[in-house]
This record gives C-alpha cells, sequence and structure tokens, in this order.
C-alpha cells in the first residue's frame, strides 16, 4: 500500500521559486536588504531551497531525513570549494555554476545552510499540521 503524503506538490514548487527569487534579489539588488541579511540570506535561502526540492521530488520523506538529505548534500557542496582543478573552476566561473557550486569554502556558510534547513523544516511542519487539520 502506498504512503500517503501530506505535501502538495504545487506548494514546494512555488516555496522553491519564491526561494529562488528572494535569493537572487538579495544579490541583484542588495540596497532593498540590511547589510547583515545581504551577506548571509543567500546561503540560508539555498539550503531552505535545497530542502524544499526534496520535499518536491520526495513527498513523503520524513523531517528528519528531509533536514539530514539536506545538510548533507549542501555540507558536501561546501566542502567541494575547497578543491580547486581547471575544470571545476570554470564551471564556477559560469553564472550558474557559481549558483549552484559557490567559489570558496566558508565556515558560516556552514551555519546559514544549518539555519536555512531549520527554518525550511519549521515551514515544513506548518503546512503540514495546517493540511492534517483540513482532514
Amino acid at each position: 500500500m502506498r504512503k500517503k503524503t501530506l505535501r502538495s506538490p504545487l506548494l514546494y514548487l512555488f516555496l522553491i521559486v519564491v526561494t529562488i527569487i528572494i535569493g537572487l534579489s538579495s544579490r541583484k539588488f542588495p540596497g532593498y536588504f540590511p547589510d547583515f541579511l545581504v551577506e548571509y540570506l543567500g546561503d540560508v535561502l539555498w539550503s531552505s531551497m535545497v530542502y524544499f526540492g526534496i520535499c518536491l521530488l520526495f513527498p513523503s520523506v520524513s523531517i528528519k531525513k528531509a533536514c539530514i538529505t539536506t545538510l548533507l548534500f549542501s555540507y558536501f557542496i561546501e566542502v567541494t570549494q575547497l578543491y580547486h582543478a581547471p575544470w571545476i573552476d570554470s564551471i564556477r566561473n559560469n553564472p550558474f555554476g557559481a549558483l549552484v557550486l559557490g567559489h570558496g569554502f566558508l565556515w558560516s556558510d556552514m551555519v546559514c545552510y544549518t539555519v536555512g534547513t531549520a527554518f525550511a523544516a519549521i515551514m515544513d511542519c506548518i503546512f503540514i499540521k495546517m493540511k492534517k487539520g483540513k482532514k
């Protein structure tokens, strides 16, 4: 028997799109955001987007597993930034490659990924409880 999901694919697709728009806006229009947010918001939102993507692709995944997967993926991408070779640096020099892979390792990014994952998980909990309440 198939496990019923409490996640709406359209909601998580919407969350991904909104997260991307806000994240890109924080880089493109930094004057509209406080300096502290400009510095860290992109990384927080990046991991939130990864979390929402996992929930979209695997709607029955538990919140705990979604958090662990998001953190492992985000931390892995950050650690790969310690590796520099012409082939991967050429990918990072492409705007899309830079958004996905980043440029240089920062411990603060690890903290941002943790905050972004926690934020997305809290939102996920709220959405799941709201959907349960409607039934």
